[in-house]
């Protein structure tokens, strides 16, 4: 691989109607296999894909940074995850059970945690490995076969996956990887041997999942946007609130779906923070993702990098002020010049109601708002329609439990931002969506419950 900023890295044809119905036909054959597979047999299996991605770290990390524009740094955190992500649920995969329950006259009933069958994934293109880990991974411990669509824009490192998970032993076809945009969705939340779907993207990519889902009474989880609040208070060690800002806005160039972008100040502290958020921004290291010292790459395309130009115009158009950033970067070396890149942008002077503060740039945009008190920095910190995740800095212990009980969000952090260990459920309140990625909770989605009633004496009629 070399890194060929703005040009075509490969070609792949777009999975149709045939190729997915292949696809489907394939993992449900796997399906049978591996469901019937004890769930330490699946756990050995997904211990040593977990094992392989471990070993391969440095290379598949490689791969993703050529894949997506983010920093090496970055890539190697993800794959990180994503083999921890098949360790936890390979050690969940033998423990999956139900209950037994006492019934009067030695009569019993027991329940059963069974598998639903072929699942879809549809991944995004900010975490393409990982995210289909964190899909397949709770999925396959349960004793699903998988089909999991990754984006257009990010079609490879999915494939090392799927070559990876054949390695370690799964039935052929039990996670296989079928490539296009909407049209090849469509083809497999229709396809009536699919069990369950579950998307990370847009909201109104999402909608339309649904929507297509509910004509087959498929369940969903769906992993959508947001437009998180970041709660500075004027007790909080200042120098970590600044730390916990940054990495709230502009990880993966701030195309990261629960980015706290929406940062409140209080106003004691205001000019200081800012000071302080101007100043490291200005020295985030740009430019060739795969150097160690780079710390933002590239964004993912061209529309996309000026989609983000646009909402930061419109910005300075209803009044914000531009303290740092935004426009264009052109690294100095010249094989680069035609990468999407862009100087991370800190907006100053914004009020509730403007676009920026209102609508997901999905960029490193963010926008500084001031506040006086905890009651009036809830209010507006919940009013969006938007709930997937929320932070809090403060040395106030209480206030901080008390302040995210309030916040309606999904996910909530406390002094930290942007860390999502696998044993932690992860997912949205209100338009962020349904469902939980991550932790225990995942099971419950990948999974269905039989109730099983055994009677031990006459049957008891009223006929």
């Amino acid at each position: 691989f070399k890194t060929r900023p703005g040009r075509v890295l490969c070609k792949l044809p777009c999975s149709g109607e045939k190729e997915v119905d292949l696809a489907v036909q394939s993992a449900k054959a796997a399906f049978k296999i591996w469901s019937q597979m004890s769930g330490m047999e699946r756990c050995r299996v997904m211990l040593e894909a977990a094992r392989i991605i471990r070993e391969q770290r440095d290379e598949i990390a490689t791969m993703e940074t050529i894949n997506n524009g983010k920093s090496i740094f970055e890539a190697r955190v993800d794959i990180d995850i994503s083999w921890q992500c098949l360790e936890y649920y390979a050690g969940l995969a033998g423990s999956l059970a139900g209950e037994h329950i006492q019934l009067p006259g030695g009569s019993f009933g027991y329940t059963r945690r069974e598998p639903l069958g072929v699942c879809v994934g549809i991944g995004a293109w900010n975490y393409p490995f990982q995210i289909a880990c964190w899909k397949s991974g709770p999925a396959l411990a349960c004793g699903n076969a998988m089909v999991f669509k990754p984006s257009p824009f990010t079609p490879i490192s999915v494939v090392r996956l799927a070559e990876i998970f054949t390695e370690a032993g799964v039935p052929k076809g039990l996670f296989n990887v079928v490539q296009g945009g909407a049209a090849t969705g469509q083809f497999l939340c229709h396809h009536p041997d699919v069990a369950k779907i579950s998307f990370t993207g847009s909201v109104p990519t999402g909608m339309k999942i649904m929507e297509m889902a509910a004509k087959g009474i498929k369940p969903v989880t769906l992993e959508l946007g947001g437009k998180s609040p970041l709660i500075i208070f004027s007790d909080a060690d200042l120098e970590n609130a600044v730390k916990g800002a940054l990495m709230a806005n502009f990880l993966t160039q701030g195309e990261v779906c629960c980015n706290g972008t929406r940062v409140f100040v209080e106003r004691k502290i205001l000019d200081t923070f800012t000071k302080e958020v101007v100043k490291r921004t200005q020295k985030i290291k740009i430019g060739d993702p795969l150097l160690e010292d780079t710390r933002m790459g590239a964004l993912i395309n061209r529309p996309h990098l000026n989609r983000v130009q646009g909402f930061i115009k419109q910005a300075k158009e209803q009044g914000a002020e531009v303290l740092c950033g935004g426009d264009l970067y052109v690294p100095d070396d010249p094989k680069l010049k035609n990468g999407y890149y862009m100087r991370p942008c800190v907006l100053g002077n914004c009020k509730d109601d403007m676009t920026c503060v209102k609508e997901e740039i999905f960029g490193p945009v963010m926008a500084i708002l001031p506040f006086d008190t905890e009651e009036e920095v809830v209010e507006r910190a919940n009013a969006t329609k938007f709930g997937l995740a929320g932070g809090v800095f403060t040395r106030d212990i209480q206030k901080a439990h008390r302040v995210v009980a309030a916040l309606k969000a999904g996910m909530c952090f406390i002094n930290n931002y942007n860390v999502s260990p696998v044993e932690l459920p992860f997912g949205g309140y209100k338009s962020s969506g349904f469902g939980r990625e991550n932790g225990r909770a995942a099971i419950e989605y990948y999974s269905q419950l039989k109730t099983v009633c055994v009677e031990m004496g006459d049957v008891e009629s009223v006929f």
